[in-house]
């Protein structure tokens, strides 16, 4: 059975834009009638449902794309593939969270100690990558204690 683009749009609770963006990144396939009107297969509401699945936890189209690149895009994405896809995804999940929990350890520090230091701050500043590659001096952005006269 085909579908029309306002018809998958409907179901699958997403703009007509998004579609044409979709297709654009290769996300999504469609064919044209003979007047040139875009028809999709029903197996495109499983992509779609996949497509947003993967955004809803964080991923970028990207790494979509690159997921779902070894299931041609004429076909449903099966049980066993979703079930490799979310596995692969929530390793993800699990190192962007772990990266976050860092995050929130440092933001916790950096609340404690205030200095704002451009050169040293740990979360703005990690490893004090920037003074390794020269890209600031220190009389470009002083600390905040030397703007406040501490």
């Amino acid at each position: 059975m085909e579908l029309s683009v306002g018809q998958v749009a409907k179901r699958a609770g997403v703009s007509v834009s998004t579609l044409h963006f979709y297709e654009q990144k290769e996300l999504i396939i469609s064919y044209r009638t003979a007047s040139n009107q875009r028809r999709y297969k029903r197996s495109v509401l499983r992509r779609i449902a996949v497509i947003k699945a993967a955004q809803n936890v964080g991923l970028t189209l990207q790494e979509i794309k690159q997921a779902l690149a070894h299931i041609p895009l004429n076909e449903n994405v099966k049980k066993e593939q979703w079930e490799q896809l979310s596995t692969i995804w929530h390793q993800k999940l699990e190192e962007k969270m772990h990266e976050l929990k860092q995050l929130q350890t440092q933001l916790g520090s950096c609340i404690q100690c205030g200095c704002l230091s451009m050169e040293s701050c740990a979360l703005y500043n990690n490893n004090d990558s920037n003074g390794i590659s020269g890209s600031r001096s220190k009389t470009q952005f002083p600390k905040m204690k030397e703007i406040n006269g501490h």
